[in-house]
């Protein structure tokens, strides 16, 4: 009934075993979100079914660190709340990768005061920035994509210092063009 039927058992199939896990691992990507502000409004519709974030591996949203690789930042964090953030990345299991997502996440946004982290970077490694106030659902898809092209790369065992990986910084351009602001309206 499966795949083993369709398959004639005289083959053999070649391959690199780190080709296999990296294809299991980008096949399968668990997110826990860490949605704060309207950025999450955008990261469920990601997961909707216009959107259909289920195409890429990446639809199961677990809510326990022990059960997720992907952490998506989306919305500003309080400076109170990094250290939950801090631990919600440590109890996550190795390889994980890690989504800034929106302007608030990234820089601090307009939130520019003590209360809010000026980038989620200070003290996390961000593996892809996703630009946007708040981002479109599809620049969370193409950066769901980079994190899967990221995995694709991946090295058995990481090749980063001490056999863990670094964050790498990929910023995902904007996928849409700004229109310019209308003037002279008050004529």
């Amino acid at each position: 009934m499966g795949l083993e039927t369709a398959l004639p058992t005289d083959y053999v199939l070649t391959t690199q075993i780190q080709r296999v896990i990296n294809w299991a691992r980008r096949s399968s990507v668990w997110p826990i979100p860490f949605a704060t502000a309207c950025c999450g409004i955008e990261l469920m519709a990601t997961a909707s079914s216009r959107y259909d974030l289920a195409r890429f591996g990446a639809e199961v949203m677990r809510f326990s660190p022990r059960q997720s690789d992907l952490l998506i930042v989306a919305g500003r964090v309080s400076i109170k709340m990094m250290p939950v953030l801090q631990r919600i990345y440590q109890q996550m299991t190795e390889p994980r990768w890690v989504i800034s997502m929106g302007a608030c996440a990234s820089t601090g946004g307009v939130f520019d005061n003590y209360a809010v982290v000026q980038g989620v970077d200070q003290f996390i490694p961000v593996d892809v920035y996703v630009p946007g106030c708040p981002p479109r659902p599809e620049q969370l898809i193409e950066g769901v994509m980079a994190i899967q092209r990221i995995i694709d790369e991946d090295r058995i065992p990481p090749a980063g210092p001490g056999g863990k990986r670094a964050g790498l910084g990929i910023a995902i351009a904007p996928t849409h063009s700004v229109a310019p602001q209308p003037v002279g309206l008050g004529s």
